[in-house]
C-alpha cells in the first residue's frame, strides 16, 4: 500500500482529477514504476521516493511500485475522474457533453444515455 495514505479513498482507490498531478510519498525507495494503462494515467519518479502521478483521461488502471530487489511496494487502483467543481453539463436530448471551465469552457467528455 502507498504510504501516502491520504491519497487514497475509503475504498481502496487512488484518485487523481483528468489533466492534474498529485503527488505520492513513499516510505522506501522505488526503482520501478508500472502503469496498467498509459491512456488513463501516467506515473514519473520526481526523486527515489517521491512518485508524480498525472490524469491523463477518464478511467480506471493500477500503479505497480517495485524496490530495487523487484519486490512489491505498492499495486493499487488508480481512478482519473474530471474535477467536478468546475465543469457545465449541457443536455440535448439523450447527448450530453461535459465541459470543463477553467477559465474557458471546453469540452471534455461526451456520453450518450438511453
Amino acid at each position: 500500500m502507498v504510504p501516502a495514505a491520504k491519497a487514497q479513498t475509503a475504498d481502496g482507490l487512488l484518485r487523481v482529477y483528468m489533466n492534474q498531478a498529485r503527488v505520492l510519498k513513499l516510505d522506501r525507495p522505488v526503482a520501478k514504476v508500472i502503469i496498467g494503462n498509459a491512456e488513463v494515467a501516467d506515473a514519473t519518479v520526481a526523486d527515489p521516493t517521491t512518485i508524480v502521478l498525472t490524469g491523463r483521461s477518464f478511467g480506471t488502471t493500477n500503479l505497480v511500485l517495485l524496490d530495487s530487489a523487484g519486490e512489491a511496494i505498492a499495486d493499487e487502483r488508480v481512478l482519473v475522474s474530471i474535477d467536478e467543481g468546475n465543469t457545465v453539463r449541457v443536455y440535448r436530448q439523450t447527448e450530453r457533453s461535459v465541459l470543463s471551465c477553467t477559465p474557458a469552457c471546453e469540452k471534455n467528455a461526451k456520453t450518450a444515455s438511453n
